[in-house]
């Protein structure tokens, strides 16, 4: 039975566990991500102690994951993006494309249908942007070339996801019932879904371009910084729960709030004002995955489990770094890219959780990807340790500091250690 108390509980019982074991992760060099998802498992129903509502968990995820969204269209580059799009486009499409089979064919081995198969291996295919940013900010190359390829790439896996959150609705429903012996139909029900999301982007990037930047300066001009924060997100969730209506995605609508805003003079003031929200309901999110995560599944399903963290931080790894080799860039950035791509995250929990809820997928299949999630996080630090001792140079100084010219003449003098 509920209890008014319910939502304080969830609330006090998310943010503090996950202050707690966020600051543990983070003294062990780890990203806090690992923290939030291990407060969730610790406040779970699998877990003994307190256990925070489970109904209402997903609900304030589901907030999460619209600011994610939000967040991600704000900082959404297509300027940065159309510089490296040569190899992130390319790149991007043919590691998905590689980690899915591998997936499909795991899940296959594993007692899965195609469908499920399939699932799990998208979702084990896309990178998280939180732990990709943290990693290269840490390496200092955010700047950098490898940086620019490796942010977009996820740009273009973030792109693939949001018309994913959108298909899989019809993807799962055409698998089952006499609709699975109609693909022509399931054709046509994606085709015209498709022309509907073009259509609510087309209007969005005329229409909202203008109205929306407009209603900025409008509640700015109110010099109220209550006024101006609150009107940012009532854009962002309201324009999520339009899509929601008609996509039954509200992924697709913060996503695009965000795109628009990004465009218009206060872009960035409106970014600044959401980044508090954002990051605490964004918290709450990776809490509320944590609760749904069955550790026990570590024990009875270990074989299963190396095969999904294998696929994560082997399979994508070397996808990446045969597709990055044949655009002929070199070693260092290679296995840079391969390393801040050998790990999954929000994303795949986003999508974990909506094939769960439609049907298409087993919570154990669910646990699989979490349980990879979790470990691939953790290890990532331990990836680029990796791939600096055989190959990833260190970031060299400045090209016009001293030590910099010192470093040119001594490297053009000696042969490179990473390839003898």
């Amino acid at each position: 039975m509920p209890h008014a108390d319910n939502l304080i509980l969830t609330l006090v019982g998310g943010f503090v566990l996950a202050f707690v074991f966020g600051m543990l992760a983070n003294r062990l060099k780890l990203s806090p991500l690992v923290g939030y998802l291990v407060a969730g498992v610790m406040v779970g129903p699998y877990t003994i102690g307190f256990v925070a509502d489970t109904e209402l968990a997903p609900q304030l995820a589901e907030v999460g994951v619209i600011l994610l969204m939000f967040g991600v269209g704000l900082h959404f580059s297509l300027a940065d993006l159309m510089k490296v799009r040569k190899i992130a486009v390319p790149g991007a499409l043919v590691q998905i494309a590689v980690a899915t089979g591998l997936g499909w064919g795991l899940g296959r081995l594993l007692g899965m249908d195609n469908l499920e198969a399939v699932l799990m291996g998208f979702a084990l295919s896309v990178a998280s942007t939180v732990v990709l940013l943290r990693a290269l900010e840490e390496r200092r190359e955010v700047k950098a070339e490898v940086g620019r390829i490796a942010m977009g790439w996820l740009i273009v896996e973030d792109l693939v996801i949001v018309l994913a959150l959108v298909i899989l609705p019809l993807l799962v429903a055409g698998a089952g019932g006499e609709e699975a012996a109609t693909p022509l139909m399931l054709a046509q029900s994606i085709s015209w879904t498709l022309l509907k999301v073009a259509g609510f982007v087309a209007f969005m990037l005329v229409v909202g371009t203008r109205v929306l930047p407009w209603l900025l300066i409008k509640i700015a001009h109110t010099r109220s910084r209550e006024l101006f924060t609150l009107g940012v997100l009532a854009i962002a969730l309201g324009i999520a729960w339009l899509a929601y209506q008609l996509f039954h995605s509200f992924a697709l609508g913060a996503f695009l709030a965000g795109l628009v805003l990004n465009s218009s003079p206060l872009g960035h003031n409106a970014a600044e004002r959401s980044l508090p929200l954002r990051d605490a309901f964004a918290v709450l999110f990776f809490v509320s995955v944590g609760m749904l995560f069955d550790p026990s599944i570590l024990l009875r399903e270990p074989l299963a489990v190396l095969g999904v963290l294998g696929i994560v931080i082997v399979g994508k790894s070397i996808a990446a770094l045969a597709i990055t080799t044949a655009f002929k860039l070199d070693r260092a950035t290679s296995l840079t890219v391969a390393a801040a791509l050998a790990q999954i995250g929000e994303f795949s929990f986003i999508l974990a959780a909506l094939s769960v809820s439609l049907g298409g997928m087993t919570q154990g299949t669910h646990d699989l990807i979490l349980a990879a999630a979790l470990l691939s996080i953790t290890l990532n630090p331990f990836v680029f340790a990796f791939i600096d001792r055989i190959g990833a140079r260190p970031r060299p100084p400045a090209s016009g500091s001293p030590e910099g010219i010192a470093l040119a003449k001594e490297e053009a003098a000696a042969p490179n250690p990473a390839t003898a």
